[in-house]
């Protein structure tokens, strides 16, 4: 059968690959080559060429590896294994890319692309293939793996249901152990239920492939004995982490010191993608205190002429997970602005711990100018590019405010403070504090680089309209 063939089966899937590429490379490499025959290219840029296209064949089988995309796939969808291909191939493409450029190897800018694109569509139906050959044998009774659950609960019942449901997992349940067999008649599972103490028989009596743990939060402390006989046997164990599904979603494993560990949060984002956030953050930030250099010059010196005090606000604001740190503004209030702020807390506007005058009495002239087209916003760019900030987020509340949250409410402060948010551009101060939280903690739990993108979009025209700017 095949997972007695596994790793012949992993071994020959490489070689397939590295062949396929191997292909590809060659018909690309003497097909697009800027100029001059084939002799002439590997007389003068051979080497290069070569290395490159080792680079070319060898990245691929090394990504696959590094998402363990060499191991049974058994229970991922077709979808599932097409996006952690996918992720493999624009990897890959960008090594092979980076490769390139520093080999100076003699290929157009764009053959990389052009090279790791036909690798992905030719491998990635490679593996789809398979994937969807494996699942017909399975169907037809063919490469199935024996499990034994320990549990015999709902959780169990659901693992039993979720078994039926897939019948190209090609999974058949052995029997299940627990000893304290679950009493209800509605949920149980549907097989004979062994003590902890017939492990070593089950092992012995039956082939047994995994064992997979169904046991609620309460009886984890229970395992130990499953987790010997396992160990002693060599049989695989797997523990579903959904043990906290009403509270969190399921976990990341991380490390903590030299041990593996399990993550849990509220929200997953992906590291890559929150790595292309700060990117797109320092060359916005760049980008931007380089074309508004002039306007931020004369703001300051409008601002020196016209009032006394520093030019530059600086406020203690609290970031991510309330981590305070100093954020600059340009001075749009009198020098005094904080000390006045007690006598006139009676006219605060905004519901909450905020603190929001529409009028307040303490803005300058050319305050009241800077602030209706949100250029004292602009000294916030170079918090973008210290870390404390990102373009988009949740607006930095000041440490006053948040003594006063309540414990949902610091949500808020779970991704990393922004110059613009969801709520400016949706109406920006004219919505209550309540919908500050509720639009924030939508944005942290959907967050995507297309919502920054479309906030940054409506953020120009928002600033240009003056909508809600006070």
């Amino acid at each position: 059968m095949l997972k007695t063939h596994w790793l012949a089966f992993q071994l020959l899937l490489v070689a397939i690959e590295i062949v396929l590429s191997a292909t590809i490379f060659t018909i690309f490499a003497f097909s697009t080559t800027a100029t001059g025959s084939i002799p002439t290219v590997l007389r003068h840029g051979g080497p290069s060429l070569l290395a490159l296209g080792i680079v070319a064949c060898s990245t691929w089988p090394l990504v696959l590896n590094a998402l363990d995309l060499y191991s049974s796939q058994r229970r991922q969808s077709a979808g599932q294994l097409l996006l952690r291909v996918a992720a493999a191939g624009i990897t890959s493409t960008l090594l092979i890319a980076a490769a390139a450029f520093a080999l100076s190897a003699p290929v157009p800018a764009a053959f990389p692309f052009l090279f790791g694109a036909t690798q992905f569509a030719c491998l990635a139906l490679l593996r789809l293939v398979i994937h969807g050959g494996l699942r017909l044998l399975r169907r037809g009774g063919r490469n199935y793996r024996n499990i034994l659950i320990v549990g015999s609960g709902p959780r169990a019942a659901d693992v039993h249901r979720m078994v039926v449901q897939h019948p190209d997992w090609a999974l058949h349940i052995v029997g299940y152990v627990d000893d304290h067999a679950y009493a209800g008649d509605e949920g149980g599972p549907i097989g004979e239920i062994h003590q902890f103490a017939d492990l070593p028989a089950l092992f012995r009596d039956h082939v047994i492939d995994e064992v997979v743990v169904a046991l609620p939060r309460s009886m984890l402390s229970t395992l130990a004995p499953v987790v010997e006989a396992c160990s002693l046997v060599g049989v695989s164990l797997t523990i579903p982490m959904d043990l906290f599904e009403d509270f969190m979603p399921p976990p990341r494993v991380t490390r903590f010191g030299g041990s593996a560990a399990l993550s849990y949060a509220p929200v997953h984002h992906s590291r890559f993608k929150l790595a292309i956030k700060r990117a797109i953050d320092v060359v916005g930030a760049t980008i931007v205190l380089t074309l508004t250099a002039p306007i931020l010059l004369v703001s300051m010196a409008a601002i020196r002429l016209t009032s006394p005090g520093a030019v530059i606000f600086r406020q203690r604001r609290c970031g991510l997970y309330g981590r305070e740190f100093w954020m600059y503004k340009l001075r749009t209030m009198v020098n005094d602005a904080e000390e006045q702020k007690t006598a006139l807390s009676h006219l605060n506007e905004s519901d909450g711990p905020v603190f929001k005058i529409r009028n307040d009495p303490r803005v300058t002239r050319v305050g009241h100018f800077l602030r209706s087209w949100s250029l004292d916003e602009l000294p916030q760019v170079w918090n973008v590019l210290m870390g404390d900030m990102s373009l988009v987020g949740p607006r930095p509340p000041v440490p006053s405010e948040v003594q006063h949250y309540r414990t949902f409410e610091r949500r808020r402060l779970s991704m990393r403070p922004g110059i613009t948010c969801i709520w400016q551009v949706q109406g920006r101060n004219e919505i209550g504090f309540a919908d500050w939280v509720k639009l924030d903690v939508e944005y942290i739990e959907t967050w995507s680089l297309s919502t920054d993108f479309w906030i940054l979009g409506k953020t120009l025209p928002a600033v240009l309209s003056r909508t809600g700017a006070s």
